[in-house]
């Protein structure tokens, strides 16, 4: 469902506020899945979903923000990892199209109130876009309760535009000024594809001076190359180009980053490597 913005700042400041000060140990991934629909040949989906499958299953999340996921890809993780659910919506005006899908352990957090908002200048107008964007692009949100510490906190996950240079520096600014209407003590959490470079972006310095966090560079510990588009192969050795990025504001402490490059005889999972993280929410 969608919000207004007062009523998202309120449901998001209950619980908050009055939640017991005890460490959360959360572990997020962020993966864009590749669309299961896309002519790839030796790497469609039905070659390598179970990949896929697997490189979930050995990272062990509690949460996954997924991009360029539909409906059938995150049913058939969720069927073959049971312990998960999901929700997300078609970017698109009637319903359809890439979601944000969200998935989750059902027995580790529950989604309380869920949201969307899209990366143009009407956010609430589905299907909406705006810069010269070249599709579609919006944000779904959850502000999710974990069972063991009765704690709150908010996730985001994204996809920015993959051509528009506008388009990329626009929802930058729209996802920053939603964070922003949350109270400063809300652990937050974005995951996402921004297809911008961090650290050499315009995106990502909007960001990161707007008071997030990248979770690769502060990680008390990271792994993995620097480089997180591969095009269905290995790291290119010596490229730092990562687009794909968890984010974090608040009191939430990366204790590990880490890009994953699992494969299977030389067959990737998706044409993203996925990014994994430790975290702590420590207030």
């Amino acid at each position: 469902m969608r919000l207004t913005v007062i009523t998202l700042v309120l449901v998001l400041s209950i619980g908050i506020a009055t939640a017991a000060a005890e460490e959360v140990k959360l572990t997020v991934l962020s993966f864009n899945v590749r669309y299961g629909t896309a002519k790839d040949g030796e790497n469609a989906w039905e070659k390598r979903k179970d990949i896929l499958v697997d490189t979930i299953r050995q990272a062990n999340p509690d949460i996954i923000g997924t991009q360029e996921c539909l409906d059938f890809q995150a049913d058939y993780i969720v069927d073959k990892l049971p312990e998960y659910r999901w929700f997300g919506v078609g970017r698109e005006a009637d319903g359809n199209g890439e979601r944000m899908a969200v998935l989750y352990k059902k027995d580790v957090v529950s989604p309380l109130d869920v949201g969307n908002f899209w990366l143009s200048e009407t956010p609430e107008v589905p299907g909406s876009l705006s810069w010269n964007s070249s599709c579609t692009r919006m944000v779904t949100w959850a502000r999710f309760y974990h069972h063991a510490s009765k704690r709150f906190f908010v996730h985001f996950n994204t996809h920015f535009d993959h051509k528009s240079e506008p388009a990329r520096q626009g929802a930058a600014r729209v996802l920053l000024e939603r964070i922003k209407q949350l109270p400063e003590n809300t652990p937050v959490i974005v995951t996402g594809d921004y297809n911008s470079a961090a650290g050499k972006s315009v995106a990502w310095t909007t960001l990161t001076e707007g008071g997030l966090a990248d979770a690769w560079l502060v990680a008390a510990k990271h792994s993995g190359p620097t480089i997180t588009f591969g095009s269905f192969g290995p790291p290119k050795e010596g490229e730092d180009s990562r687009i794909d990025w968890i984010m974090l504001r608040g009191p939430v402490r990366a204790d590990e980053c880490e890009t994953i490059t699992y494969n299977k005889d030389g067959r990737y999972p998706s044409d993203h490597f996925p990014v994994r993280a430790a975290l702590t929410i420590t207030d």
